[in-house]
């Protein structure tokens, strides 16, 4: 079982407060769905359970976007109902059927309780309620502000809006999340202040287009601090960025889609020390026209070169990471070798690359000359090699220089920091030696100047 530490609520003794089990897989915004729910829980009295037999019941958060994840789901599911036999379904697989229109959880595992699709909280609490009535009269005081989180204390992840208008051909999530919903803007600059005041040095934006901020309400016009701020992605920024200033802490920009207005927040990115990280998560699956336009993205690679060399023009710091598909169906030869000169040129600093892989419900499946799967593979491992040889040369560039970490864990040799160009999970780390200097203590949660030592393909080394 995936656990996370049991929270326990001081609104009713222990032995009174029915427990509930939490299994969360999926992305950063499934994350922070799973967060809302345990935060509502905890609202209203239920405690965490540390392990299944300690669950009154199960509460499993799905990944559907790619088979690998479906199955990984519904083995969680599968290992919930024999461990506990109580079990509530939410997330993206929740929303996914099968050709014959049939659920597939339901199809796979009859004996659920509820099943869910994504973004559902109030369709998961009224599962529980029904399963597991609520304890009598909750303490909702005893929240905390920031809600209950599933990251350290020292980041977190602000989801600023939900679902997509793009219809790519490879993906499903608008089916499963819908058209984009952006949350209001003064809701989310209370939620950054909240995480603040908790103690988070880093506030990562996610979203399935962080770009698109504020399109459905065309920009409409809110309040926070008595100031209007438009619902748009560039005000947003620039508001987190002065709200993280008093606070010292980071803001990291994740799923940026290359559209023009991005060029505003450069100047942000370029202030040496601001708290608006130099790194954007941008993903841009690959870079020939005629693929991109077989999976209906919304850029062109040549404007994509350009727009990374005007970034990187206003903000040489700049750190661009990105996602990359090969094998898609109808790649050929000619238009992979166009991607790899693509990122000989662009030099990604941060690159995930799959095989293409089809997804029940994507029209790509539909097209044709499909790419064999050796292939795609083989492609894959091509890529990720030239990117390795990129990598160890940007990250070499590095050694003797001073750079500013967040430290997240400690070690025996000294502790494991993340500099403005790492985020956390999917980057490289810092391997931070221990200072010499005994007023010195590293401390997870605190950031230090540390010098650059020593680098390979993925990671840095540094003394304190």
């Amino acid at each position: 079982m995936t656990t996370f530490p049991a929270v326990p609520n001081p609104a009713t003794p222990a032995a009174a407060a029915p427990k509930v089990g939490f299994v969360s897989l999926g992305c950063p915004k499934a994350l922070v769905d799973s967060e809302q729910i345990l935060t509502q829980l905890r609202a209203e009295g239920y405690e965490t359970a540390k392990s299944y037999d300690g669950a009154d019941l199960v509460v499993v958060n799905t990944c559907g976007f790619i088979d690998a994840a479906v199955q990984e789901s519904l083995d969680a599911i599968g290992e919930a109902l024999a461990e506990n036999g109580k079990v509530i379904v939410t997330g993206c697989l929740g929303a996914k059927k099968n050709a014959q229109g049939e659920d597939i959880i339901v199809k796979v595992h009859p004996k659920v309780l509820a099943v869910t699709g994504p973004h559902a909280l109030a369709e998961v609490m009224d599962a529980v309620h029904l399963h597991l009535p609520k304890p009598h009269a909750p303490f909702f005081d005893l929240v905390p502000a920031q809600g209950v989180k599933l990251t350290p204390r020292h980041y977190a992840y602000l989801k600023i809006s939900e679902g997509c208008n793009h219809r790519c051909s490879f993906c499903i999530i608008p089916s499963m999340r819908g058209d984009l919903v952006s949350r209001p803007i003064a809701d989310l600059m209370l939620e950054a202040e909240n995480l603040f005041k908790a103690g988070v040095k880093e506030l990562l934006v996610i979203s399935q287009d962080t770009s698109a901020y504020g399109v459905d309400v065309k920009s409409r016009t809110g309040f926070w601090n008595g100031k209007p701020l438009k619902t748009h992605m560039t005000q947003l920024v620039g508001a987190l960025g002065e709200l993280a200033a008093q606070y010292g802490a980071w803001v990291r920009l994740h799923y940026v889609y290359p559209y023009p207005h991005v060029d505003q927040i450069m100047p942000l990115m370029a202030t040496a020390g601001g708290p608006i990280l130099p790194y954007l998560d941008v993903p841009l699956q690959h870079a020939h026209p005629d693929v991109l336009k077989r999976m209906k993205r919304p850029a062109s690679g040549e404007k994509n070169i350009e727009r990374i060399q005007g970034w990187r023009a206003m903000c040489p710091d700049l750190t661009i990471r990105s996602t990359f598909i090969t094998g898609f169906p109808g790649e050929t030869e000619a238009e992979f070798e166009y991607l790899l000169d693509f990122i000989r040129e662009a030099k990604i600093d941060r690159l995930g690359c799959f095989a293409y892989s089809p997804v029940e419900g994507a029209s790509a499946n539909l097209l044709a000359n499909p790419v064999p799967e050796e292939v795609r593979e083989e492609r894959r491992g091509r890529l990720m090699q030239l990117q390795q040889e990129i990598s160890a040369e940007r990250l070499r560039a590095k050694v003797g220089s001073t750079i500013r970490v967040l430290i997240d864990e400690l070690t025996p040799q000294g502790a494991l920091g993340r500099s403005s160009a790492d985020a956390p999970e999917i980057d490289g780390v810092v391997h931070v030696k221990k200072p010499y200097e005994p007023h010195k203590k590293l401390a997870v949660g605190e950031f230090f100047d540390v010098s650059v030592t020593a680098s390979d393909a993925y990671d840095l080394w540094a003394d304190a």
